[in-house]
């Protein structure tokens, strides 16, 4: 089987796109994969893609849907690929403490695959994107890490089990196995240091009025 990964993170490098992908092709290691990163809108599409049984989409949530240089990427895509026998995957990680936060982000990629002609596989939405760069080298049968490597195991199985047509399996949408009050206290320290890093104060960050750009 042939899976192309297309990162779709605007970071060039250090993304928990990269990071995501990186466990997924180790967990595949005996398929033919490769991996593609689509950090703006000019991406050159390769050839190669229209040979792909699968193509995994992993990005990060922007205002509860796809980054806006993804979406030029798809829009591309749907003549390139228009009725490919490809199979279609999509990882999407959020700064939100729940997974259920990239649900409509996951329905907009489904949406995408139908006007493209091409197949859904199944959509993986992972909570607690602010964390997961530190969880990278956690052991992923407990811990915080737990319930998102048994996500990620769920969707490689899809993956693996791969056969087109066939109706999807449920979205998986998972949250860290992490008090989430915990995780939020955690965020508020971040947005702090931030602030008062570009000479601002906190009380700043409820203000409505202007832009506050942080550096």
């Amino acid at each position: 089987m042939k899976i192309a990964f297309i990162n779709g993170s605007p970071k060039k490098t250090g993304s928990a796109s990269a990071m995501l992908i990186e466990e997924m092709t180790a967990c595949l290691e005996d398929m033919e994969t490769v991996q593609y990163h689509a950090y703006n809108g000019a991406f050159a599409i390769p050839e190669a893609l229209k040979e792909q049984d699968a193509m995994v989409f992993v990005f990060p949530l922007y205002v509860d849907g796809v980054p806006s240089h993804l979406v030029r990427l798809l829009e591309r895509l749907e003549t390139t690929l228009h009725g490919k026998s490809i199979s279609v995957y999509a990882v999407v990680n959020c700064g939100f403490f729940e997974g259920e936060q990239n649900r409509w982000a996951l329905e907009i990629m489904h949406n995408w695959c139908v006007k493209a002609g091409l197949s859904w596989g199944r959509g993986l939405g992972i909570g607690g994107g602010g964390m997961l760069s530190m969880l990278k080298d956690a052991p992923p049968d407990k811990g915080p890490k737990k319930t998102i490597s048994r996500g990620i195991d769920q969707l490689v199985h899809s993956i693996r089990e791969n056969t087109h047509g066939q109706e999807s399996a449920a979205d998986l949408l998972v949250s860290p196995n992490f008090p989430r009050r915990l995780y939020m206290l955690a965020a508020q320290m971040g947005w702090r240091r931030q602030i008062k890093k570009n000479g601002l104060k906190a009380k700043d960050l409820g203000r409505k009025e202007g832009c506050i750009r942080l550096t």
